[in-house]
């Protein structure tokens, strides 16, 4: 305690910082506290229609020459009804389809899903790489990592909705790319 004494003598005696080092400090930590504060809205990727919303539309980059890309979001169904995703379309190419990926015998399966796809009244419903998710087959453009690429969604009761899909890496957030894998209609 005795160390302590002399410690505060001596930081009373220096007096506080200048006034300007004062005001510099605060504007840079108030600069760095904004600049923080956007980071979760410039990463916000969510769109709505009606009681839904999507969240964070993605796709992968794809090779040079493939054919087909998948899509991914989350569905969140705000609403006391459900409501059903019944199609997509994208510029990115001449069909998006709906389709999901299971398990059958041992074997790996993908089917195109008919006749939409519910979204719960209350819940939510994801659309992941090896699950439920979208094709875009007979792409007009390789998407690129970084970009976006327009595309809409119709869902029964909300209506259409215009989304952006976020182009990730060709190995993230999961199984590789599926651009040339074979799908079953």
């Amino acid at each position: 305690m005795s160390n302590l004494l002399p410690k505060a003598q001596a930081f009373a005696l220096r007096g506080a910082p200048p006034f300007h080092l004062q005001l510099r400090v605060g504007l840079a930590v108030l600069s760095l506290f904004l600049l923080l504060a956007c980071i979760p809205a410039a990463l916000a990727h969510e769109f709505k229609v009606g009681d839904l919303e999507i969240e964070h539309p993605w796709s992968r980059a794809t090779p040079p020459g493939a054919k087909v890309a998948g899509g991914y979001f989350t569905v969140i169904n705000k609403g006391s009804a459900p409501d059903r995703l019944l199609s997509i379309s994208s510029d990115i190419s001449d069909k998006a389809e709906l389709h999901q990926m299971g398990v059958k015998d041992g074997v790996m399966t993908m089917r195109p899903v008919e006749g939409g796809l519910e979204i719960p009244a209350g819940g939510k419903v994801a659309l992941t790489p090896g699950a439920y998710h979208l094709m875009f087959t007979g792409l007009k453009r390789q998407p690129k990592q970084g970009e976006k690429f327009p595309a809409t969604l119709t869902f029964e009761k909300a209506g259409s909705v215009k989304v952006e899909f976020a182009v990730e890496g060709m190995g993230e957030t999961g199984s590789g790319d599926m651009g040339d894998m074979d799908h079953a209609e």
